[in-house]
């Protein structure tokens, strides 16, 4: 009589089982191997190199699954002269293969796009939308050919009847497709860096841009929000990039002090000697007078008469006195416009528009500048006999009304 074991010795189904199960034990003791030793081993080689690179492929996980090549290469090649199922099993172990493959590229890529992060040239050419698009291709690749495994037909097979699917793929894929074209646009013509300073009224967007994708860019708006914002809707839209002010070196102040019109007059000679003894404007109230008294004199003009001949302004000497000031204000930029100028007068006053630029773009330094510039001015305009206009407020109607009770006491 036949025992057992005779049987299992003899019968080629269970002989080619416990092969398997011989080289999946070897795998595995292979795999633990490698996983617990020599990944270790190589870890530590790592750390002790200069470069950073070889440790940020390690910690992004890059070998993390090539260990379980071992065990899937063993099965592979031990399987193929199993008569019964050896095929089956080794179509099973090439999609296996394929997908370890698979993820260990799809982490060598994110590895290196960290590292390329890394350097200052990727604020000028991000490379994580080209990278997606690699990973994108890679993923359908993968995955035709793991069902050409499967099925047993060649992935020409798959990609004969690309054609056919071409207008439906361009559905599915749509937003992808234009995403793509606009990803080479922006970064072709280098209108978007990663830290640039974008104003997005249509999608209230207001900030720094923190991330530069295949589909999306991201915002952090100066509340600390976040807007995300398609990538093709930058192309279609307009958008305003404020990396010209950030890279040359000034960010413009640009407002206006309210004059009311009824304090402007002409200076007589108190005045006049009143403003000459500013520092600021000794130089500018000789050179004028000198100036104008020539006029005068060359043209005989009488000058009993206010409305004969040249004379000077309380407002136009302080507008000179403004310029006098912000050239010598250490924190406007010198080598930019310095514009003083009068705009169109209105039932509220005569603009007097202050246009020059701060050589600190910090936000909260330019405001702080701004402020100072303005706060002197405001204090100083009544030494020019000027007032600033401005609608009546409770304190003007309070006067108002203690004038009236005190006259009619």
């Amino acid at each position: 009589m036949t025992s057992i074991w005779d049987f299992v010795l003899t019968e080629p189904i269970i002989q080619e089982v416990l092969y398997v199960i011989g080289l999946a034990t070897l795998g595995l003791i292979l795999y633990l191997f490698a996983k617990h030793f020599v990944l270790r081993f190589l870890y530590f080689i790592f750390c002790q190199t200069k470069r950073d690179w070889d440790q940020i492929l390690f910690e992004q996980g890059v070998f993390k699954n090539t260990p379980q090549l071992i065990p899937a290469l063993i099965l592979y090649q031990g399987v193929e002269f199993l008569p019964t199922f050896g095929d089956t099993l080794q179509k099973f172990l090439s999609v296996w293969i394929y997908l370890i493959l698979m993820t260990s590229i799809d982490r060598l890529l994110t590895g290196a796009l960290y590292i390329y992060n890394t350097y200052p040239i990727s604020n000028r050419r991000p490379l994580k939308g080209y990278v997606q698009i690699v990973k994108l291709i890679m993923y359908l690749a993968t995955g035709i050919l793991v069902i050409a495994i499967l099925i047993d037909q060649s992935p020409w097979f798959f990609l004969s009847g690309f054609g056919a699917l071409t207008a439906v793929l361009m559905l599915v894929f749509r937003d992808t497709i234009l995403s793509f074209i606009a990803s080479i646009q922006i970064m072709g013509n280098d209108l978007i860096r990663v830290g640039d300073w974008l104003e997005i009224p249509k999608y209230e967007a207001d900030g720094a841009v923190v991330e530069l994708a295949l589909h999306t860019i991201k915002i952090r708006n100066w509340d600390n929000t976040i807007t995300t914002i398609p990538t093709y809707r930058l192309i279609e839209d307009s958008f305003r990039n404020w990396r010209g002010m950030t890279d040359s070196g000034g960010r413009r102040i640009k407002r206006s002090i309210l004059i009311d019109q009824t304090s402007i007059r002409f200076c007589d000679d108190q005045l006049l000697e009143k403003f000459s003894r500013i520092h600021l404007l000794r130089d500018y109230i000789d050179q004028k007078r000198k100036e104008i008294a020539t006029y005068n004199d060359q043209n005989q003009i009488d000058t009993s008469v206010l409305a004969n001949g040249r004379r000077m302004t309380n407002l136009g000497t302080f507008r000179a006195y403004i310029e006098a000031y912000l050239r010598h204000h250490p924190k406007v930029h010198q080598d930019m416009l310095i514009l003083i100028r009068q705009l169109h007068p209105t039932i509220k006053g005569l603009p007097m528009e202050i246009y020059v630029f701060s050589n600190d773009i910090d936000w909260g330094n330019y405001e702080a500048i701004q402020a100072d510039i303005f706060d002197h001015l405001l204090a100083i305009i009544s030494e020019f006999d000027l007032r600033v206009a401005q609608e009546p407020t409770g304190y003007d109607l309070t006067r108002l009304a203690g004038f009236f009770s005190r006259n009619q006491e």
